[in-house]
């Protein structure tokens, strides 16, 4: 199959599982036409394929055009958590030289134990990736992006599944953080 087929189906997928208008609140407390729940497409079995082939493609071709050596990618629990290890999975199928890795941002640190805020494979000696599944405002982002660089990591730029383009690319990026995304509003609906 091509990227671009992937693209497609993906697409496909998450207008049918992801993608509802009506009228809503969103987390931000806007009220919205639009709704997208990443989640039911990025833990469906394909969705999940899709997600880390698309994505993987996005990650290293901006990993090239930066001239930049990832080393892992991660975001803010529980939107990240799946795209992520779909993306780092993919990396390891696709046999790349250097397979990047996964971790997650917790919203809080760890009660106990370590108390640890980023769990998994993060090494801030590297450039690591920002991961999301939705941005709007772009705050649960730059959230994490906080907690990343808290723990000594440096953000190369921020990976999207869907940008609501309500925003949130430019408050990320206004804060220095490149924003690539695979699809946008205009893509889906």
């Amino acid at each position: 199959m091509s990227l671009e087929s992937d693209r497609t189906e993906l697409a496909e997928i998450l207008r049918r599982k992801s993608v509802k208008t009506g009228k809503f609140i969103l987390a931000s407390g806007k009220e919205s036409d639009l709704y997208v729940d990443c989640r039911v497409t990025t833990l469906d079995s394909r969705g999940a394929v899709l997600v880390g082939r698309v994505l993987h493609d996005l990650l290293r071709k901006e990993e090239a055009a930066k001239g930049l050596s990832i080393g892992s990618l991660g975001g803010l629990t529980m939107g990240a958590d799946p795209i992520t290890l779909a993306v780092a999975m993919t990396s390891s199928m696709a046999g790349d030289e250097k397979v990047v890795q996964a971790f997650n941002v917790r919203k809080e640190p760890k009660g106990h134990g370590r108390g640890k805020r980023i769990e998994g494979n993060f090494d801030p000696a590297l450039p690591v990736v920002v991961v999301d599944d939705v941005i709007t405002t772009g705050d649960s982002t730059l959230k994490a992006i906080q907690a990343i660089e808290e723990e000594g990591g440096k953000v190369a730029f921020a990976l999207i599944l869907v940008d609501r383009q309500e925003g949130g690319r430019q408050n990320i990026e206004s804060k220095g953080y490149p924003v690539v995304a695979a699809y946008t509003r205009a893509d889906l609906v």
